[in-house]
């Protein structure tokens, strides 16, 4: 069975929701991308991950801002060499810190500095169910993990940061994970259904911010909450800066709003109480 090769995996949330939610079409979609998982270009990353199966721990801090798992003296000499070098198959590591059995991995985005960030403004994740859209190698679902959700259901559909998270939910085993090899497009086969939705650093790779809101929309309950990052321009006007080709050395940027317009986009796209809690220019 081909969840087995996976490793650990959470119990299926889809039986539990399986009235709530597109649980055929999200099944099917499932299937056919986790073939995705197993290709020749994928090989190395699920190689890397089956080389340390064997290796657990209950010893883990989710509640800092460094993702600690594991104790450096739980390993062997032999353990330790294997499992660092499974480390360094996903080098570089973009979202972080994490320490790993006593390694400290120094991740390319300080992702810790935006959760404290947010933390403050938003409502406890306590028995709610949370989205993380983009959520690469699972750093915010396992910050998410320590206030005790009901179920953190992680949306990205590269092969290389499920396996990534995958490292790290072998070892801890979090039941309210769940890492789902899709795309912020499938929100909506989750009608009405999040009580809270992050969607950080995703609009401006889109050609439709309004539409990918209105499909968000779509997936929060009443009186749910998102929270919603978005690079963007100075100035006062509702405008949007579209960049003839990279921005800041970046692809993909098709969409810059000034933050008048971001509230413009999300209120348009149905949500109403809009709070802006931090606005300001960052560094590269």
């Amino acid at each position: 069975m081909l969840d087995e090769s996976l490793g650990y995996v959470a119990p299926d949330y889809l039986e539990q929701y399986n009235d709530d939610i597109e649980s055929e079409t999200i099944l099917a979609i499932r299937q056919e991308r986790q073939t995705q998982l197993f290709e020749p270009k994928s090989k190395r990353y699920y190689q890397a991950v089956q080389a340390v199966r064997d290796i657990q721990s209950n010893e883990f801090n989710f509640s800092g801002s460094v993702v600690k798992v594991g104790q450096g003296d739980e390993l062997s000499l032999e353990q330790q060499q294997r499992f660092n070098q499974a480390l360094k198959v996903f080098s570089p590591w973009k979202k972080g810190p994490f320490e790993l059995f006593g390694t400290f991995i120094d991740a390319e985005w300080r992702s810790d500095w935006k959760w404290e960030r947010i933390l403050p403004h938003i409502q406890s994740l306590t028995d709610r169910k949370v989205a993380d859209i983009g959520c690469h190698n699972g750093y915010f679902m396992f910050r998410m993990a320590h206030q005790k959700p009901a179920c953190v259901i992680g949306f990205e559909p590269y092969a290389k940061h499920f396996w990534n998270f995958q490292l790290v939910q072998n070892i801890v085993q979090q039941k309210m994970l769940h890492f789902e090899l899709l795309g912020v497009e499938h929100i909506d086969l989750y009608p009405d259904f999040f009580d809270t939705i992050f969607c950080l650093g995703i609009l401006y790779h889109h050609t439709d911010p309004v539409g990918l809101l209105r499909k968000l929309h779509k997936s929060l309950k009443k009186n749910g909450e998102i929270i919603i990052d978005c690079q963007g321009i100075p100035g006062d006007l509702p405008v949007a800066l579209t960049p003839q080709k990279r921005y800041a050395r970046a692809r993909g940027i098709w969409f810059l709003p000034t933050q008048s317009c971001l509230e413009n986009w999300i209120n348009r796209a149905g949500f109403n109480k809009i709070n802006c809690f931090f606005a300001e220019p960052l560094s590269t």
